[in-house]
């Protein structure tokens, strides 16, 4: 009897559809651009290592546009912070004037 095995294992992932639609899901929304005035940011506030960190987005801008912004509202604010895709976080808390700035920049936030 020849060794003949009735499973398979693995798959062939360039043929896969599921690995092409999140593929096309991923880039169609991190393609979209909105002016300020058409974002509706919503702020938050977490704790990591028992510090505060705030967390303002989602942005719609080009990468270059949302760097430079959190640039310009680390320098207002005095504090550090960085930009994961499509949300800025600030260490500490600074909800209040994150909005402030934000806000003279023309984004609108929910609630």
């Amino acid at each position: 009897m020849a060794n003949k095995s009735l499973f398979s294992i693995g798959s062939a992932l360039d043929h896969d559809t599921a690995w092409q639609f999140e593929e096309e899901k991923a880039s169609s929304t991190a393609h979209e651009i909105k002016l300020p005035p058409k974002h509706f940011l919503v702020l938050k506030m977490e704790k990591r290592q028992g510090k505060p960190v705030s967390i303002v987005g989602p942005f719609f801008l080009e990468k270059e546009a949302l760097t430079k912004l959190c640039s310009l509202v680390k320098k207002k604010l005095g504090s550090g912070g960085t930009c994961k895709e499509a949300w800025m976080e600030f260490q500490g808390e600074c909800r209040e004037k994150l909005k402030t700035i934000l806000m003279a920049e023309e984004f609108r936030f929910k609630g």
